[in-house]
């Protein structure tokens, strides 16, 4: 079986290319596109085309088309959102929950991947991390369950709990979305930090306090419990820095190139107890927590700004680069 879909190059480019499937093999998947949300992490250049040439696309709904021998907890015609990723469960990693870090979820892959009009979901993915959807559900909501794990996870490994004042630099889809989940969680304020007019209109009509980037630090009344660094840069960690409140958490959600080196006020982070947290991807937990999330109404449709036909993706992406989008979904 063949299969069109985007190849992403080495030098920046996107070719519509057909891509031989191969056999289905027993606790496979072959799932068919619905719609897919495109990641502003992937026109992240230092961090996309270092694995080039690849198919991006990681925010999927599908339908499953064949099962391979042994699924029994799918059927074809199943509306499902499946993940990128996923753990065996059994090394010492999964046992003590870090799961984004167990050797099998970092080696797992869809093929081709997700911008593809079919493609395969290997069987510890489907094994793990393929969930129906609910049918109240539409495939652009659904879209959002892997970027909204992401936050969940960045959330509560800041330690994040109800009453916490919650600090967000950076609003683009990712910085929207820990609004929305923070409001969900009982935020007693929102901070929204941007250097973007329309950013900050939008973060304030769902309930932050928006802060020009410029001005954040005489604006803010007062300091916030957890901050979100949603930039992989310096000036945006030393915002965050000076934003926490003592004893609280600096998440670094995004990363930086390999070459970036922050001076650390180590006397300073050490008397204020400040913790920074990475915290990278999401794992099967979060993925079902997500889905529930927006299958309770978590309102994130108002994030979307454009629907393109998966022809146009590359569109998208460019769209994603020049900031005059907030969420692109593929179908």
């Amino acid at each position: 079986m063949q299969t069109r879909a985007w190849k992403l190059t080495p030098d920046g480019e996107y070719r519509w290319e057909t891509i031989e499937l191969p056999p289905l093999q027993p606790g496979e998947a072959l799932i068919r596109l619905r719609a897919c949300g495109l990641c502003t992490g992937e026109v992240m250049d230092w961090y996309t085309l270092r694995k080039a040439p690849l198919v991006p696309g990681h925010e999927l709904v599908g339908e499953v088309v064949a099962l391979g021998e042994g699924v029994a907890h799918l059927h074809v015609g199943e509306r499902v959102v499946v993940h990128h990723h996923a753990p065996c469960l059994q090394c010492d990693f999964c046992r003590r929950g870090a799961f984004v870090h167990c050797p099998t979820w970092r080696g797992t892959k869809l093929y081709p991947g997700g911008l593809s009009e079919y493609f395969i979901a290997p069987a510890e993915i489907v094994k793990a991390d393929v969930l129906p959807v609910p049918d109240a559900v539409s495939d652009e909501r659904a879209a959002f369950t892997e970027p909204l794990a992401c936050v969940i996870r960045s959330l509560r490994r800041a330690g994040f709990k109800q009453g916490d004042a919650l600090a967000i630099i950076g609003m683009g889809v990712m910085g929207m979305l820990h609004l929305l989940l923070g409001r969900a969680w009982g935020a007693r304020q929102i901070f929204a930090v941007d250097k973007l007019p329309h950013r900050l209109e939008l973060a304030q009509s769902l309930g932050a306090t928006p802060l020009h980037a410029d001005d954040a630090l005489r604006l803010a009344k007062e300091q916030a419990e957890v901050v979100i660094v949603g930039p992989g840069n310096e000036p945006a960690l030393e915002l965050a820095l000076q934003l926490v409140a003592p004893d609280g958490a600096v998440v670094l959600f995004t990363p930086a190139p390999p070459e970036i080196r922050f001076p650390l006020n180590w006397h300073d982070i050490y008397f204020r107890e400040t913790r920074l947290i990475p915290s990278y991807s999401a794992s099967h937990l979060e993925m079902r927590q997500a889905l529930l999330h927006i299958a309770n109404g978590l309102p994130v449709e108002k994030l979307i700004t454009h629907c393109l036909p998966l022809e146009r993706a590359p569109e998208g992406y460019e769209l994603l680069r020049k900031a005059a989008a907030l969420k692109v979904i593929v179908r």
